[in-house]
C-alpha cells in the first residue's frame, strides 16, 4: 500500500501528500479507519502514513508509521524544529517571553532556532542589543538568526535550516511573522492568516495546515502555542529546562534542589560567578514562584 505524509486535518479528513513513489502525486482526502478511535489514537498532521485508494479517487488511512515527536498545542506529529520569532525592535525584544518559550520547546523535546526579526529597525547606536542576545543564547547553545525581511538578512542562512525539516514558528505578538515567511521563502500568506498573538487571540487558522518550501522543508501553519501557562510541565521538571544549569544542577549538595535558597547549590554559585545569565536565572525564579502558585490554586 502506498505511503504519504498528513499535510491538512479538517473537519474529520486528512489530506495526504503521496510519497514520490506513489501511483499519484496528487493529495488524496481521506477519513481514518475505525480502528484508531478504538485504540484512542488519532492521525495528526505530520504523520507519516500508509493510505489506501478507495473507488471514489478518495482514500483511507490505515496505519501510522512511528513517529519522531508529538505536539498537544498545537497538534502535529513529526516536528523537530521550534522555530521562535522574536523581534529586535516594534515591539521591543522580550527576554521573559522568550525564555519561557525555551522551557515549552525543552520540555516537548525540539530543538529551538531563535530567529530575531527587524533588524532593519535597529539604529546604528542600538547594533549591539542584537549582538547580546544573539551571543548569551549562542553560549548557552541555542542556534540564533538575526534576520530582515526588508533587506534580506538572514534570508540564505533561515531557509537552509528548514531543508528537510517540519518545524513549528512561533514567539512573540506582533513581529511580523507572515512578512518574513513572505519575503524570505517566496510565500503568498495573509499577515491575519497566520498571526502571533499569544493567548486565546482571535486566529483565522483553525486547523493545523503543512506548508511545503522548494527545499524539502515544511512549516507548520497553526494557532502556535496557543497556552503558556505551565499546566503540563511539573515544577521539578523546570530546571531541567534551563539547559545551561544541568551540568551544575547534578553537582547540587541536596537532592531535588530549587536553586532558589539552599545552600552547596552549584547553579546559584554558577550565577554568582558569571557562568549563567543573571536574566535567566531571574527567569527561572519567576517561572517556578508561578508554577508553584498555579499548583495551589489548582
Amino acid at each position: 500500500m502506498p505511503e504519504g505524509l498528513i499535510v491538512k486535518a479538517l473537519s474529520g479528513y486528512y489530506y495526504v501528500k503521496p510519497e514520490e513513489a506513489a501511483p499519484t502525486k496528487t493529495i488524496v482526502q481521506c477519513r481514518a479507519r475505525g480502528i484508531f478511535k478504538k485504540r484512542g489514537v488519532s492521525p495528526l498532521v505530520g504523520d507519516r502514513v500508509i493510505y489506501s485508494l478507495t473507488e471514489n479517487g478518495e482514500g483511507t488511512v490505515d496505519g501510522i508509521l512511528p513517529r519522531e515527536s508529538e505536539l498537544i498545542r498545537p497538534p502535529i506529529a513529526n516536528a523537530r524544529l521550534a522555530v521562535l520569532l522574536f523581534s529586535l525592535r516594534e515591539p521591543d525584544m522580550n527576554l521573559q517571553l522568550l525564555d519561557k518559550f525555551l522551557v515549552h520547546i525543552e520540555h516537548a523535546g525540539l530543538n529551538a532556532l531563535i530567529c530575531l526579526t527587524k533588524a532593519d529597525l535597529l539604529h546604528e547606536d542600538q547594533d549591539h542589543i542584537a549582538e547580546q542576545v544573539a551571543k548569551q543564547y549562542r553560549e548557552i547553545g541555542y542556534e540564533v538568526i538575526v534576520t530582515s525581511s526588508v533587506t534580506g538578512e538572514g534570508k540564505d542562512e533561515l531557509k537552509n535550516r528548514l531543508a528537510g525539516e517540519i518545524s513549528v514558528f512561533s514567539g512573540q505578538s506582533g513581529v511580523g511573522k507572515s512578512s518574513l515567511l513572505n519575503a524570505m521563502l517566496g510565500l503568498e500568506l495573509e499577515t491575519s492568516a497566520i498571526s502571533m498573538k499569544l493567548g486565546r487571540g482571535k486566529h483565522t487558522t483553525r486547523h493545523v495546515e503543512l506548508i511545503e518550501l522548494e527545499n524539502g522543508g515544511y512549516i507548520a501553519d497553526t494557532p502556535g502555542f496557543s497556552q503558556l501557562d505551565f499546566l503540563e510541565l511539573g515544577v521539578e521538571e523546570l530546571s531541567s529546562c534551563f539547559r545551561e544549569f544541568v551540568p551544575y544542577a547534578s553537582e547540587c549538595k541536596f537532592r531535588g534542589c530549587s536553586h532558589l535558597h539552599e545552600p552547596g547549590c552549584q547553579v546559584i554559585k554558577a550565577k554568582e560567578e558569571g557562568k549563567i545569565a543573571e536574566s535567566r536565572y531571574e527567569h527561572y525564579v519567576q517561572f517556578y514562584n508561578e508554577m508553584k502558585e498555579k499548583k495551589r490554586r489548582y
